[in-house]
């Protein structure tokens, strides 16, 4: 059995500001999360914190590429650099993010192992917004994080989308996009592309369970993959404390079921967590839940067994578990006004 390695990767740098005088909290979430004993509850090893450069877009205007390119490319490296060493001693990383960028650093790992074993590597991208906005779809690009995937497959700026010469990191076709929402405006772009796409509609109606399967069998063809977690996935009502709130998310069991379908697959190389921001959580009762769900999720890489199945402080009854359980959308705990910064 593979032990878990949590790596925090705190970077920032994807985000615009979300007021002129502040900067994103998502470089927060590790500590937030270690604050509810996730590394010991995981029976994990801790990898430490790769300390990225500091939050500082300087003079940027629309127009200039990417903010803060050159910092996120040097911190991508070093990124890759850390999964890659957690990879070869046998591990399973578990990095602690920071916004989407550090997406950029598990798909230069990926394809860095790719090349080394001669074999294709998927990745699953479970976000709420596709976060393939590029030059070639709109007039203007700037915060990394908007653009991750666009940049993990090959399209946008070469300083960040072409690190060492390697361009794309991951075929379109080896990417899978769970979880998004039906008004993404990049929705045509993904299928013109090829890309595996199941929103949250059909999520619900498949269920969790086997949308796991689903994806699975998409990415049969790889030899390995790496699961994205952007927990602005999950409805506000249950999960406010995120740059960019999207109603119509998923509930906790649901993605609970998700992570345990594709982390018990020994294909599963590793996974990420995004855009949590504990600004928006001042009680820690949003990082508390996050870090039970984390926990029950990850259930069946943990030495001591699986624990108990993860239930937030307010959810609905649970349903007969055969078939498997429709999860109701989540109630109402408390509701925020989108902030549009990523």
């Amino acid at each position: 059995m593979r032990r878990i390695a949590v790596l925090d990767a705190p970077s920032n740098l994807g985000l615009r500001p979300p007021t002129p005088t502040s900067v994103p909290g998502c470089a927060k979430a590790p500590g937030a999360l270690r604050d509810h004993n996730l590394v010991a509850r995981l029976s994990a090893r801790d990898a430490g914190c790769l300390t990225p450069p500091r939050f500082d877009p300087g003079d940027w205007m629309p127009g200039d590429g990417v903010s803060q390119a050159r910092e996120i490319a040097r911190y991508t490296i070093r990124l890759a650099d850390r999964i890659g060493t957690i990879l070869d001693g046998g591990e399973f990383p578990l990095v602690l993010g920071g916004d989407c960028s550090v997406t950029l650093g598990s798909a230069l790992a990926l394809n860095r192992l790719g090349d080394e074993i001669g074999q294709r590597m998927g990745l699953v991208y479970i976000d709420a917004h596709s976060d393939f906005r590029h030059p070639g779809n709109a007039s203007v690009v700037g915060a990394a994080a908007g653009e991750a995937l666009a940049l993990a497959t090959g399209r946008g700026q070469v300083e960040l989308a072409g690190i060492e010469q390697r361009r794309p990191y991951l075929r379109d076709t080896d990417v899978v996009l769970v979880g998004l929402r039906n008004t993404d405006e990049y929705r045509m772009d993904l299928q013109a592309g090829g890309f595996a796409v199941r929103p949250v509609p059909e999520l619900r109606t498949e269920g969790a369970a086997r949308t796991a399967q689903w994806v699975r069998k998409q990415l049969h063809e790889c030899a390995g993959f790496w699961v994205h977690l952007d927990v602005d996935v999950l409805d506000p009502s249950v999960m406010p404390a995120v740059d960019a709130p999207d109603p119509g998310g998923i509930a906790y069991p649901e993605l609970e079921l998700l992570l345990r379908g594709l982390i018990g697959s020994p294909e599963c190389l590793g996974m990420e967590l995004t855009v949590f921001d504990p600004d928006f959580d001042p009680d820690g009762v949003y990082a508390r839940d996050l870090t039970g769900v984390l926990v029950a999720g990850l259930a069946p890489l943990v030495n001591a067994g699986p624990p108990p199945a993860f239930e937030p402080v307010v959810v609905a009854p649970p349903p007969p578990p055969d078939p498997e359980p429709v999860i109701p959308a989540p109630r109402s705990r408390r509701t925020r006004t989108p902030r549009a910064t990523s």
